[in-house]
């Protein structure tokens, strides 16, 4: 059977037999013809011979005609078929790649990386597969026009391709997903964390455009064929390295953006889990699984009930009793909090009806929540239906809600107030804190965010002063104080002192469900007697890990003991006297601006500048890492910093100055 493909049909084009024999035979019969005509044409023309027989004459005109009709046949076809190629090879080129970036597409890019491993394979070369996303792109287009997107995204894939090696192929996914693979040699990852370093780097540079300045970060995931000591791994395609990059990407972004991962395998289970939270978030909504607990509010001066702030918790048959912060970010995903907030809301209703009417309910609003304009008619709605008073009803919102959207946000706030239902600004301090909202905002309560109460007696702290500005602004504005998160005596008496009017923590009470609360009122639970430790502690963990120190322009060795949020415990030195200013570096680029708190023989405890966010594994970890080449153009020893080579700058030791401490022999204990 015939292959009738394109490509066929234009070789075919090409050797036209019947244009070709229609030439070649008008050609052989000009020849013969033309041997008899002309001959007697020119004795006839000079007077020696008889006219040429017309019939010949006609026939050399006929093949004259037909070679120059051949000839013109020949000629077009191939001009045809050229224009057809060009045509062909133009709509490959679009299919395979982005018209705006001129990068790859999607599909293009899984044939590139397969023919990138071939070529690898036969060189004994790791792949790499990096895939990046650009954090809340979304915002840009949204704010300035997509104009203005695209050119960042032109931008953006000029920088990109300036750092990669030449063989390295680029693609843009989709929207503002972008993603590369090169190879490198098996075992040297380093090589790819230093183009991850620049990355971030030149992502640090504004992205200047004519009417506008752009500043963005992003986040990227990071996937290889060869495992950590440069050994083949299992057998992965094309398609699996992007899915594992997208995997290590996902976890970039859940730790907070503005960083990278490289794929490991608790990744895959991380986000089997994801998935399984969202199916069953779905089959929970059905069977009512989501319950509401209340935490109390008291007032401050005469340790009385003055209400319950609704919190969520997922009662799962299978995983348990699961909190909000696992549950409700994955809902807002998935496009369920609406139906989730307001199945809640419906169970609070009711049950704050079976309370006494002087207490009050409040109830957390989603960001999301807050961009449907028709939400306060909804609400409103809810409170006929429930038949709850809506004086007794208080909603809270954060700043980031009306940093989204400050005009629809504000009428809804003023059509809530209208109807009695008072308005709570929570997390006061943590967003986009401005003084505009409290002037504009029309809020009846400041809630005093707990990263503010939590610690705030430790000496140093600069948060008892912080609450003591937000009581004496509230007061000023006419409006109440709310401290949240105390969970110690020494917190519960410094918000008192500063002036806070409210209270709510773990200092009176957990959350408890509706049956305990209606079990308190029957015993006549009204009045709260604070029960907590007498001292806030941070969380500690043992550690017993080799850690540096940097001092000026020394760079010692310790060994970290324990480590929490706000600070640490380190051995290894001798002579470091209270008060000194360190930089304790945790390792790939966590370094943790510190204050020497106190001091023994060769022990000393660290306070931080900044304290320190959980890493989701049980430890803790820092906000933002440092680019190797920061800290190298900052005169930090380049050997201190970890493997890789990173030529940008080099340590020079006929500038250091003479250790102030002295470096003890360290010993790490078995454990």
């Amino acid at each position: 059977m015939k292959d009738h493909t394109p490509e066929n049909a234009l070789q075919a084009a090409e050797r036209d037999l019947i244009a070709l024999g229609i030439a070649v035979a008008a050609v052989i019969m000009l020849i013969g013809t033309g041997g008899s005509v002309l001959p007697q044409t020119l004795d006839a023309l000079l007077g020696h011979g008889r006219r040429p027989d017309v019939l010949l004459v006609n026939a050399l005109l006929l093949n004259i005609a037909l070679i120059i009709f051949g000839w013109r046949r020949y000629r077009e076809l191939t001009r045809e078929i050229a224009e057809r190629r060009r045509a062909e090879a133009r709509a490959r080129e679009l299919a395979a790649t982005d018209p705006l970036t001129a990068c790859l597409n999607r599909r293009a890019m899984l044939e590139a990386t397969e023919e990138l491993r071939a070529r690898a394979a036969v060189r004994s070369e790791a792949v790499a597969y990096c895939m990046l996303d650009l954090d809340n792109f979304k915002h840009i287009n949204d704010m300035h026009g997509h104009s203005a997107g695209d050119a960042v995204l032109v931008m953006l894939c000029d920088r990109i391709r300036a750092l990669l090696p030449a063989e390295a192929r680029l693609a843009r996914l989709g929207g503002d997903e972008f993603a590369f693979v090169m190879a490198y040699p098996a075992g040297q990852t380093e090589r790819i964390d230093d183009i991850a370093i620049r990355l971030f780097e030149s992502m640090a540079q504004p992205f200047r455009l004519p009417e506008l300045t752009v500043e963005l970060t992003m986040s990227i995931g990071l996937a290889t064929d060869h495992d950590a000591d440069g050994t083949i791994g299992l057998v992965v395609d094309a398609a699996t390295l992007m899915h594992r990059a997208d995997m290590a990407l996902y976890h970039a972004k859940k730790q907070g953006r503005n960083r990278y991962f490289w794929f490991e395998g608790s990744m895959e289970n991380e986000l089997r889990f994801r998935n399984q939270i969202e199916a069953g978030i779905r089959r929970g909504l059905a069977n009512h699984e989501f319950i509401p607990f209340y935490e109390q509010q008291v007032d401050l001066q005469t340790g009385a009930l003055v209400g319950f702030e609704m919190l969520a918790r997922w009662r799962s048959p299978q995983l348990g009793l699961i909190s909000p912060d696992i549950f409700v970010p994955i809902a807002e995903e998935i496009g369920l909090i609406n139906e989730l907030s307001e199945s809640l809301m419906e169970q609070a209703f009711a049950d704050a009806r079976e309370w006494d009417d002087s207490i009050t309910l409040s109830i957390n609003i989603s960001p999301l929540q807050l961009r449907d304009p028709w939400f306060a008619q909804r609400l409103l709605k809810k409170l006929v239906a429930a038949n709850f008073p809506p004086q007794r009803l208080e909603i809270e919102i954060t700043e980031s809600c009306l940093h989204e959207n400050v005009g629809l946000v504000r009428s809804m706030i003023v059509s809530l107030r209208n109807q009695g239902v008072k308005i709570a600004l929570d997390d006061f301090g943590t967003g986009y804190s401005s003084l505009g909202y409290l002037k504009h905002g029309h809020f009846d309560k400041i809630k005093i965010d707990q990263s503010f109460v939590r610690g705030c007696t430790e000496n140093g702290d600069i948060n008892p002063a912080i609450i003591a500005a937000i009581v004496a602004l509230a007061k000023a504005l006419g409006m109440e104080t709310v401290a949240e998160g105390v969970e110690a005596m020494d917190e519960l008496e410094l918000v008192r002192d500063r002036g806070a009017d409210l209270v709510q923590g773990y200092i009176f009470s957990r959350p408890i469900t509706q049956d305990q609360v209606l079990a308190q009122f029957r015993e006549g639970s009204g009045m709260f007697r604070p029960s907590g430790p007498p001292r806030h502690r941070s969380e500690r963990i043992t550690i017993f890990r080799k850690v540096g120190l940097i001092h000026e322009d020394h760079y010692y060795d310790v060994i970290l003991r324990n480590l929490s949020k706000t600070g640490a415990r380190i051995n290894g030195l001798a002579g470091v006297p209270v008060g000194t200013d360190v930089v304790l570096d945790l390792g790939h680029g966590q370094l943790v601006v510190s204050k020497v708190v106190n001091a023994s023989e060769n022990s000393q405890g660290l306070k931080f500048e900044t304290p320190l966010i959980s890493d989701g594994g049980g430890g803790f970890m820092t906000r933002h890492r440092i680019s190797p080449y920061s800290l190298a153009e900052a005169g930090i020893p380049l050997a201190a910093l970890g493997a890789g080579a990173f030529p940008l700058a080099k340590w020079r030791e006929a500038n250091k100055t003479i250790p102030k401490f002295t470096q003890l022999e360290l010993s790490v204990p078995n454990h």
